[in-house]
Formats: structure tokens, sequence, C-alpha cells
């Protein structure tokens, strides 16, 4: 059995041994599942894959409206070990789950919606062949550390790992990371009805810290007519629009800081939350509507301010807002990234935090004004972080429910751990930190 090689390994992960002992229990466990189906074994040996989650540093609900994210991909990670099987079927087995993922390639146009992980990898493989790239039959194990509903983006990483298996299996490694991006976005918003934008997915599929601009690239695939088929998505993003356009890398993480990311699970979810989150991006084009244009990418802040009178909704010219000055912070959190300014990202981390609380206001949820979990986590973690007088807090993701994120120094780590566990569970609490490999093969 040929395992991934330690000096991969400790580049990937800064150590060996745990995540060998990892890979280990993944081959095995493919090989339990697998071994006996000779169309796998005729197809070649066994390859490793792995897909980052993500963190969101600094720009809130700003991509579906072509603005400016600073995104890093996390420690924690999704792996898998897969193989060719020479036919028209896809197979996985995530570890965990009981039921296989069974898609058969010849039957793409009876997929069913919402019906979980199957339609969401039969709807990758449907906008990858639209976008002209192959698709066809693999088997897989996958297994991960992404902590779902917590704000991380478990289904992103996900996504992005199954888009590795495809480029490196089928395509020769020509699918660039925009690519996987567009392919896990159509999936969710056609296959899942989530509204995502690609955030998620580039911070997934890049690694490392980066920030994206989503100006050249808001405008996402179209459904297809009929049901069928994604029409639109198989012009995907217009080839001379490369991972370069859309983000730029920094060599940053918080442990270079002498920080720590801690991802804190405040107890309540998502799931009855679609119309909140729906909101935002509408009530922000409702914004731009009156400006004349789709977008808020396509105006500025001065026009708005200029053109109070013809938006009625406070709400909607308080989260445009919010979009224009969260631009502003992601270029200065980008800076200070770069030039390894703690102060000014600590304070571009905090100021986006207290933004999204009061103007994008996506805290908690006004139909259900008596339940504030992010806040209160919040509240709390501002008592401990006073107290220290070092450290920032902020809302993380979507809002609304879900996760706060707390960033702070490595020997207060301990401490924060133990007293936000003692009101939210220490299976809720989650210290981590920034990693530089994206979605890929491992070698």
């Amino acid at each position: 059995m040929n395992l991934p090689r330690i000096e991969t390994l400790e580049r990937i992960y800064g150590e060996s041994e745990k995540s060998l002992a990892r890979y280990q229990s993944l081959a095995e466990n493919y090989q339990k599942k697998f071994a006996p189906e000779k169309a796998d074994a005729a197809q070649g040996k066994m390859k490793f894959f792995t897909a980052p989650g993500r963190t969101e540093i600094v720009g809130n609900h700003t991509d579906h409206n072509g603005g400016r994210i600073l995104a890093g991909s996390i420690s924690l990670d999704t792996i898998g070990a897969a193989c060719k099987n020479g036919t028209d079927v896809i197979t996985i087995v995530s570890e965990g789950y009981r039921d296989r993922i069974i898609v058969d390639l010849t039957r793409l146009d009876r997929v069913p919606k919402n019906r979980g992980s199957f339609s969401l990898v039969a709807g990758m493989a449907i906008a990858a062949r639209e976008m002209g790239f192959a698709v066809s039959g693999f088997n897989a194990f996958v297994s991960t550390e992404v902590i779902s509903a917590a704000g991380v983006s478990s289904s992103a990483s996900f996504e992005m790992l199954i888009c590795a298996m495809i480029n490196e299996f089928f395509n020769e490694g020509r699918m660039r990371c925009i690519d996987y991006a567009r392919i896990g976005q159509y999936a969710e918003n056609h296959f899942w009805d989530k509204a995502s934008g690609l955030m998620d997915q580039m911070a997934c599929a890049v690694g490392g810290t980066i920030m994206l601009d989503f100006s050249k690239i808001a405008a996402p695939p179209k459904e297809p007519a009929g049901g069928g088929a994604a029409s639109e998505s198989g012009k995907g993003t217009p080839p001379d629009v490369s991972d370069d356009d859309i983000c730029k890398r920094v060599e940053f993480s918080f442990s270079q800081l002498g920080y720590d990311l801690v991802i804190v699970n405040t107890g309540k979810g998502h799931a009855d939350l679609s119309d909140e989150y729906s909101s935002v991006p509408m009530e922000m084009k409702e914004a731009a509507h009156a400006l004349g244009v789709e977008l808020l990418c396509e105006t500025d802040e001065e026009t708005l301010l200029s053109h109070l009178s013809a938006i009625p909704n406070d709400r909607a010219i308080l989260r445009a807002l919010h979009f224009f000055e969260e631009n502003k912070r992601v270029d200065a959190a980008y800076q200070a990234a770069l030039n390894r300014d703690g102060a000014t990202l600590l304070r571009m981390i905090e100021e986006s935090g207290r933004s999204s609380w009061e103007w994008l206001q996506n805290c908690y949820s006004i139909r259900n004004y008596t339940e504030q979990k992010v806040d209160l986590t919040l509240a709390l973690t501002k008592l401990f972080l006073d107290r220290t007088g070092r450290g920032v807090c902020r809302v993380h993701g979507g809002g609304f429910a879900g996760v706060i994120a707390c960033v702070l120094p490595q020997e207060e780590t301990e401490d924060y751990v133990n007293y936000i566990a003692q009101y939210v569970g220490r299976e809720n609490v989650y210290p981590m930190n920034i990693r530089t490999f994206g979605a890929g093969r491992v070698e």
C-alpha cells in the first residue's frame, strides 16, 4: 500500500504522525469497501486527495454583489482515497454514513433535487460536463475533520475534494480553482436550493490566505431550462479570467502573529433561516437597482448617498453601506496581512464584525428576536477579551445563527476555550489555524 510521503504531510499539516495515521485508516477503509471490484483494480492505483475547510477573515456578505473578501483555508480538512473504475458510475462512501452515494452518469437528466450528497454530486457532474470537462466513473472513500454546521464550509470542502478527483482522473489538471468553485456553486444553487456565492469554494480550493475580488465573475450560472443540463453553465467563467484575476495570495497565518483562531458553535442551526439569508443579497440588489445597476460593485458609495430618497427600505441602505465600507476594510486587511501588521488586521476584523452586527444586521433573526445565540456568545466572548485586553471576535460566515470567530493570543487560547465551553459545551469550541495547501492530490 503506497501512503503519502512524509515530507508531503509535513508540508500540508505541519506534522506527519497524526496525518499519516489518518491516511492509513483511509486506505484500509477504501480497500474494505472497494477491493472486490475488478473494474476498479484494472484502472490503476488508488490516489489520495485533500480539501480544507475555510474561514472568512474580513468581507461578510459581499461576494454575491461582486465585492471583495479576505479569506483563508483552515487546518481542518476532508480527505479521500479514490480510483477510476472504468464505468459510468461514481460511487462514494463517507465515513460515518451508512448509505453509499451512487451517481449513474448516464441518467443525469433524471436527477432529483434536494436528495443530499447524491443530488450535490450529480449536480457537480452536470456542471462540469457543461463547462467542457470530462467526467467518468470512480470510487472514493471520504473522511472529514471539517465540522458540519459550524460555518467553516464542510459542504464546499467536500465539493472541492470531488473536483480535485475529477481534475486528476479525467482532465489532466486543466481545471482551474474558479472552475472548481463554479461547479460547486452551481450544484448548491440548483440541486440543493442553497443560494451560495463563490467564496466558500474558492477559499477551500486555493488554499492559504487570499483576497478574492468577485467583480469580474459576479453573475452566477443560470438554472438549466427544463431541468436538464446546465445550458448557461457551459459558458462557465470566461477563459481569459484566471485564478490570479480573482484572487491574490498572501503568505499569512494568525500563528505568525502568535495568535489562534477559535470557532465557536453557538448552538443554533441554519435550517429554518433561508429567507433571512436571501434577504441580504436581495436588499443589496434592491439598492443597486434603485441606482440603475444590477449589483453594488457596479456603483459606489457616493452615488448611493446622493440617492437615498430613491430607496424606501432603510435596511437595504444600511446593508449597501456595509458592502462599500466592508470592501475598504478588506483592502486594508489585505495590506496589513502583507505587512504582517497585526494591530491593523485585528482592528479591521473587529470593525467588520461590528458592521455585520449593526449595519448588515445578520446576528439574529428578526422573526425570532428572543433567540440571539450569536449576539449572546459574542457578548460573553467580549467580556473575556476585555479582561485580557487582547483579541477580537465577530460573527463568522452567513450569520443569523451558527458560529462566531475569536482571534486571540495563543497563550490565552486554553483559558478562553475553558471559559466559553461553560456556556456552549466543549464539543462546540474549535481552535484552528490557516494552512497553505488547498484542494488537490496528496503525493
